[in-house]
């Protein structure tokens, strides 16, 4: 199949077909180009979708439950799909779109060089062909003038009043002319045979030449639309491997949503650790004895919802500076009591678990901390050329100095956390009736477990000893579940039995206390509480910030990230939270940049 001898005279169609060949190739290289616009405008779209659901500061609490967890690992797995899109076309890009626009670029420039070349040939051929045309009127006028000539001869030939002289001239005449005739009719001949040798290498061997260049031209464009095309699908296939394992990880994802945790979670989240309300007690009628008569309704333990101190005062929203750097011990911080004896049981034995947790490693890295130093300090004492002694002794005294307030700390947490789980672990004493207009005195005792609330100090401090170790076990048990308040994991219940023995040192003390049942009923539970305050936002600090340790200022380092809960009310302070312990305290507005939330002028 050759162009040069199947389509010799197809000059104009052959280069009006190279000419849509190449404008066909671009078009391909646009739709190619588009295509990468939209993939990425779909990835930048994908990116968008997943940056807007991801979870707020205000929602990771919620984000605990196992669905929550699922969605913003779903939505990590889509960023990373939508990553891929944007691998596609950068490829796509590079090695499809870039090519083509040179690729036919290069083409436009050899077709024209090769239309240049026929052109060219065209030329010569029709050059050809009219020099012989001018040689074939050429002979034709010399003829027709020879022909003239004879006949003026003849006719004056034959003419006897003509002298010799005309004769003789008009026979001269006739010579010459039937001698131009016959060179133009050798020249006729000569360019007739120039002309038919042009014409036959330029049908022979100078077009097709030219139209196999235009075949080879135009087979080239055909080829590589077809490799640009399977590029294309390839450039698909490789990141096809990626993309299932995005959506593998989406499928895992939702197969790790499990209603039964979600439910244990909710449960160990907003358990408050008290007994449902007693029964109503049977009123006698107006007249009988009223001492010996029950309250008109049942005393309930579970915490009002009023925001206020334990005398029942509304707390501030500020205090001023005055209260901050107060020395007063009856100013308590916004973050509550100190033993968190304003909590409601449950609650309060996991934020204890929490603390001793904390103090824990804190005591591990001071030891740490302490034993490094008496390295150095034996090194320099072994070797004085490395260092002077002396200089360590300062920080051993400092080390050892926290360490002994660490300590302590830690063995006052380790007492609340052992009163804590007797408290939760202790049934009852005189349980309330459960059957409808019994007395008082009909009511039915309740057995001891290890899951029973107790309702005041005074039932847990009867309880018997073997109630302590099985709070301390129930206790281990449920931290080692985790929960959203806690932030405790698996670990807790080896923390918690590190210190089992220490606990049980402490149970005894529980026993030395003899109150009054409904006195210390009231002491326990009758309290207010203040729910925790939304964070407004989040801020860095960006200097360090030391406590005073007698106010409501809270200690922060450089660089540490807390929540905003109330900003700047005009006397240079800010109320923050730290995140995990959910220590609350005022800190300089000046020491931190502060970033609220878009929804931040609600609250």
């Amino acid at each position: 199949m050759n162009w040069g001898t199947e389509l010799w005279d197809q000059y104009d169609n052959l280069a009006a077909h190279t000419h849509k060949g190449i404008e066909f190739l671009d078009k391909y290289g646009n739709f190619v180009k588009e295509r990468c616009a939209i993939e990425l405008e779909y990835a930048g779209k994908l990116r968008r979708l997943v940056k807007n659901y991801q979870p707020k500061r205000k929602e990771e609490d919620e984000y605990q439950y196992t669905p929550c967890k699922a969605f913003k690992k779903l939505l990590q797995e889509l960023g990373d799909f939508a990553g891929q899109r944007e691998v596609v076309a950068e490829n796509l890009q590079s090695n499809v779109v870039r090519e083509l626009h040179l690729l036919a670029k290069e083409l436009r420039e050899e077709r024209k060089q090769h239309l240049n070349e026929g052109a060219k040939q065209m030329a010569v051929l029709n050059t050809a062909a009219g020099a012989l045309e001018r040689a074939r009127r050429a002979y034709e006028r010399a003829a027709r003038e020879s022909e003239r000539a004879l006949e003026a001869f003849q006719k004056a030939d034959a003419d006897f009043n003509l002298s010799r002289a005309e004769v003789e001239k008009q026979k001269t005449n006739m010579k010459l002319r039937s001698q131009a005739c016959e060179d133009a009719k050798q020249e006729y001949m000569d360019q007739l045979r120039k002309t038919n040798e042009a014409q036959r290498q330029h049908y022979e061997q100078r077009l097709p030449h030219v139209f196999k260049q235009l075949q080879d031209l135009d087979e080239k464009r055909i080829k590589n639309i077809k490799n640009f095309m399977l590029s294309s699908v390839d450039v698909e296939r490789k990141v096809f491997p990626i993309i299932m394992q995005c959506l593998d990880g989406m499928e895992h994802a939702a197969n790790s949503i499990n209603e039964k945790d979600d439910t244990q979670l909710v449960i160990e989240r907003y358990k408050s650790g008290f007994l449902p309300p007693e029964d109503y007690r049977f009123e006698p009628a107006t007249g009988a004895d009223a001492t010996d008569s029950a309250p008109a309704h049942p005393t309930h333990n579970h915490l009002t919802a009023a925001r206020g101190t334990v005398s029942g005062n509304r707390i501030k929203k500020r205090g001023g500076l005055l209260s901050i750097f107060s020395s007063n011990k009856n100013n308590m911080s916004m973050d509550g009591k100190e033993d968190y004896s304003d909590l409601p049981p449950n609650q309060k034995k996991k934020k204890l678990q929490a603390k001793v947790m904390e103090l824990n490693k804190q005591v591990a890295q001071e030891q740490a901390a302490m034993e490094g130093l008496m390295k150095m300090k034996g090194v320099y004492e072994t070797n004085p050329t490395l260092g002077d002694p002396m200089t360590v002794e300062g920080q051993l005294n400092e080390c050892c100095d926290k360490l002994k307030k660490l300590k302590e700390q830690l063995r006052k947490y380790e007492v609340l956390l052992a009163e804590a789980n007797n408290q939760v672990c202790a049934p009852p004493i005189h349980p309330a009736a459960r059957t409808n207009g019994a007395a008082p005195n009909q009511a039915t005792s309740i057995g001891s477990n290890s899951e029973s609330l107790s309702r005041s100090a005074s039932e847990s401090s009867v309880s018997t000893g073997g109630c302590a170790g099985a709070g301390s076990t129930a206790a281990g048990s449920r931290a080692a579940g985790g929960s959203p308040e806690s932030g405790l994991g698996g670990e807790l219940a080896a923390a918690h039995t590190d210190h089992h023995d220490h606990n049980n040192d402490h149970h005894d003390h529980d026993h030395d206390h003899d109150h009054d049942h409904d006195n210390d009923h009231e002491s326990d539970f009758d309290y207010y509480y203040e729910p925790d305050l939304q964070p407004l936002g989040y801020c860095k600090a960006l200097y360090a910030f030391e406590a005073n340790g007698t106010g409501s200022t809270m200690r922060m380092e450089c660089g540490e990230r807390l929540l905003v809960l109330e900003t700047d009310a005009g006397d240079g302070w800010t109320r923050v939270r730290r995140h995990h312990t959910r220590e609350e305290g005022f800190v300089p507005t000046t020491y931190i940049a502060t970033t609220l939330y878009a929804d931040a002028h609600a609250h």
